[in-house]
């Protein structure tokens, strides 16, 4: 598999999680977003959108959309599982990963902040608007997991896939953790758990060099 990424797209780090909870290879080609390479014509004739991840799979299938790209490892490699058996606890999951997919990631992507700059707010403006995304999403993630090991369970799945990413997001916008004990303690185990450490944004092939 080959997957469309950058180290610091938080869409792009769920999709690494997932592919190394499930031990999945895959070659890693960077497209570097500061620069614009999303916006390259090559890059668009590939996906339209113009925006990381992409992964075409070994069948040479393109899927576009972390969520679209996840659903699809979990159907064709189902083990290990990134959900539970239980509906009611399967929907649950996929709530805390909507909250953040769907409702705090999409506020601040970078596209969404260069359009409150261009309308003309400074960027204490647009970091406050961070802040109030971030904060917000991440108390009501604190209310609904538990108060064990990771999200869900003592293993780690789908809610963690999305939210390690949105947990890194917070800290580079400085955002303080301090009020959310449960998911410094999930951040905690990650940090831990070779799967995690390994998709981090530190560690991948065009991570900028220090």
């Amino acid at each position: 598999m080959e997957l469309y990424t950058y180290y610091r797209s938080t869409s792009s780090y769920r999709v690494r999680i997932a592919l190394a909870l499930k031990g999945l290879g895959y070659q890693a080609l960077p497209v570097n977003l500061l620069k614009g390479e999303q916006r390259g014509a090559e890059y668009v004739a590939l996906n339209p959108q113009g925006r990381v991840p992409a992964l075409r799979t070994d069948e040479g299938e393109l899927l576009l959309q972390s969520p679209a790209i996840i659903e699809y490892l979990e159907e064709v490699y189902p083990q290990p599982a990134l959900l539970p058996a239980a509906p009611a606890l399967r929907a649950r999951v996929r709530g805390v990963a909507a909250i953040i997919g769907c409702d705090v990631h999409p506020l601040h992507n970078v596209s969404v902040l260069n359009q409150l700059r261009q309308l003309g707010h400074d960027e204490a403006q647009v970091n406050q608007w961070i802040a109030h995304w971030i904060s917000q999403g991440l108390a009501a993630v604190e209310a609904l997991i538990g108060d064990q090991g990771f999200c869900f369970g003592e293993q780690p799945g789908l809610a963690d896939v999305y939210l390690i990413p949105q947990v890194y997001a917070a800290e580079r916008f400085t955002i303080d953790l301090g009020g959310y004990p449960r998911i410094r303690r999930v951040a905690a185990l990650a940090a831990g758990h070779p799967a995690f450490a390994s998709a981090h944004p530190s560690c991948q092939v065009d991570t900028p060099a220090q």
